[in-house]
């Protein structure tokens, strides 16, 4: 498998985890959902990310996964694993079994016992020791960890480890921080830029300067078709597509509600066989689940109105 570079692009699309309604792996959807991925027109995998419920697997489960997804993905695309953890034995054990089975790159988030730069800064130190030559992906997502990663702490983080490859970015707002970063001379390399947030400010964060997407929406194949049209130089193109999708987009992104309804619309679309989410996690409300199905009848009649 080709490793993870800092020209990484495209959209790296942010796997969710199925499960049986008992909440057990479900291996046929996770199968189905990995080939769905791909048709959409993935660049990229990344499994076991926040939203792919990795705090929730067993250590064997998580192998288990990454096992799987590579022996289905079969090099077409690379795959990133998320590897956080904040202890490192934990993570070298993940990252060395994940490239072991051909992944590209692992992903890591700090832990939320982090408080100043200079420990950020001696976290990721002590990470790319432990995990050797392998490709990271640094996500910076603050709304979730706690973590403040500034700008100059970035920068820090690119010059002493060349094995930080990419920056998931995914500060909200955060689009000052992507100009910054991609200011002349910031850092002293270019590492490639991925944005998260489920997508919900894909336009913008392009015409600043990022790469495409590390996220996970229920209709990945906008994403594809917005960075494609970005990359074009067609940003009008692009907006409107956009456009008829941020209604269930931004219905996606509630805090503590986004995953629910994700699975509910991937089961809908009939990637995955079960919204089950593993315990703890928020169901949908009969209200919710109408309001979603209602998102997405008018985003198909939308989509027939653009052609």
């Amino acid at each position: 498998m080709t490793r993870l570079t800092t020209s990484a692009a495209g959209v790296f699309v942010i796997a969710a985890t199925p499960f049986l309604p008992d909440g057990a792996l479900d291996y046929d959807s996770l199968d189905r959902m990995t080939e769905f991925y791909l048709e959409a027109g993935a660049t990229g995998l990344t499994i076991l990310g926040i939203m792919g419920e990795a705090p929730k697997l067993t250590a064997a489960e998580s192998q288990a996964v990454v096992a799987r997804v590579l022996a289905r993905v079969a090099g077409r695309v690379p795959v990133v694993v998320g590897v956080s953890s904040p202890g490192f034995a934990a993570m070298t054990e993940l990252s060395a079994a994940a490239m072991d089975a051909g992944a590209a790159g692992v992903m890591i988030a700090p832990p939320g016992s982090l408080r100043t730069d200079d420990q950020i800064v001696a976290y990721y130190r002590n990470a790319a020791e432990f995990i050797g030559d392998t490709p990271f992906v640094l996500q910076d997502f603050p709304l979730v960890t706690g973590v403040q990663i500034s700008v100059p702490v970035i920068a820090r983080i690119v010059a002493d480890l060349p094995t930080c490859v990419c920056l998931k970015h995914e500060d909200w707002p955060g689009l000052d921080k992507i100009s910054a970063l991609r200011a002349p001379g910031r850092l002293d390399r270019r590492i490639s830029i991925l944005c998260g947030n489920g997508g919900v400010f894909l336009p913008e964060e392009m015409a600043r300067g990022a790469d495409g997407a590390m996220t996970g929406f229920a209709y990945p194949e906008m994403m594809v078709d917005v960075t494609r049209l970005m990359a074009a130089g067609d940003p009008d193109r692009a907006q409107d597509l956009f456009d008829a999708y941020l209604p269930l987009a931004r219905f996606e992104q509630q805090p503590g509600l986004g995953l629910a309804v994700r699975k509910h619309v991937m089961m809908r679309r009939g990637i995955i066989a079960h919204d089950t989410q593993r315990r703890p996690g928020a169901a949908l409300s009969a209200a919710s689940r109408a309001e979603v199905d209602r998102l997405m009848a008018r985003l198909a009649r939308r989509l027939a109105e653009l052609g």
